[in-house]
């Protein structure tokens, strides 16, 4: 992982991360407003925007930085009534490979603002099972310099079509645990102790540790570790219905990486191994009590 830290810091520049250092020396007394942010960057995303942030702000995110790569369906409007209370900051945000530039706008911006950032995509809920919140979650990791979490990938179902009713509770079947696309993580980070991100995936540190969600040091790259879900996990709708799916083509991608969707990104990510019998919600709610 020491490889990854370079990594940050040639991208991030030598200079820079020299300069940051002694930013946040003569910030170790700030104290944060927000405990936990989520930055996310989105492409024509308007109408899945209400149910995810409900469902983070109900699981303990204070605040949202949205970052709008050129979006025609209304996604400003959607999101005024959250920027008039204070919940989101919104930012227009247009060009192409546009992802990581926002994560560093971020970071550079609210470094000592938010305790903790979490870098997701709008398909993406993360969903405490072991807490009643991600900030219970959380307060165990204050030490560390950021959390990978795992994703569990949820499939179409066979659904055809996009019907009404919210992402989770109209899509129930998702992967086996175990399977390898799992493996894959995305990111809490105390942006103290991060320079950047390295990818949507991995933080680059600057100190300390960064953890699985067990809390044990991360010492190998993600794709070389087995997912972990028992604790807290990521919900990722990767293609919802294949008309979703469809329209994500149609509308390309926030992070540019490619102009289109392709048609085998669904065959390889339409995973309907498990029928999930209880909505996500349920795991919090039967560890209210939990001391874990």
């Amino acid at each position: 992982m020491t490889r990854n830290r370079w990594r940050g810091i040639l991208r991030y520049g030598l200079l820079n991360a020299v300069r940051l250092r002694n930013r946040i020396k003569n910030n170790t007394d700030t104290i944060p407003v927000h405990y936990l942010s989520v930055c996310a960057i989105a492409k024509n995303e308007g109408p899945y925007f209400k149910e995810w942030i409900e469902w983070h702000l109900n699981h303990g995110v204070d605040k949202f930085y949205i970052y709008d790569n050129e979006s025609t369906d209304g996604t400003k409007n959607i999101l005024d009534p959250y920027i008039k209370s204070g919940i989101v900051d919104y930012k227009y945000w247009p060009g192409h490979r546009r992802q990581l530039a926002a994560y560093d706008d971020c970071l550079e911006n609210n470094r000592f603002l938010s305790r903790w950032i979490a870098f997701i995509d709008l398909d993406e809920f993360i969903v405490p099972i072991k807490d009643i919140s991600i900030p219970k979650f959380l307060v165990r990791f204050e030490t560390f310099a950021a959390v990978e979490i795992n994703w569990l990938i949820y499939g179409s179902g066979g659904q055809r079509t996009k019907t009404q009713g919210t992402v989770m509770e109209r899509f129930k079947f998702h992967s086996t645990p175990e399977h390898y696309l799992n493996r894959h993580v995305k990111s809490i980070v105390n942006p103290r102790r991060v320079f950047t991100m390295i990818g949507c995936h991995e933080a680059a540190k600057i100190s300390g540790y960064i953890a699985d969600s067990h809390g044990q040091p991360v010492r190998k790259n993600f794709r070389d570790r087995e997912p972990q879900q028992d604790i807290i996990r990521i919900n990722h709708y990767a293609v919802r219905s294949y008309e979703e799916f469809i329209e994500k083509q149609a509308r390309g991608r926030a992070s540019g990486t490619q102009t289109t969707v392709k048609p085998e990104y669904f065959d390889k990510y339409d995973l309907n191994d498990i029928e999930e019998t209880c909505m996500p919600q349920c795991h919090t709610h039967e560890n209210m009590n939990s001391s874990y």
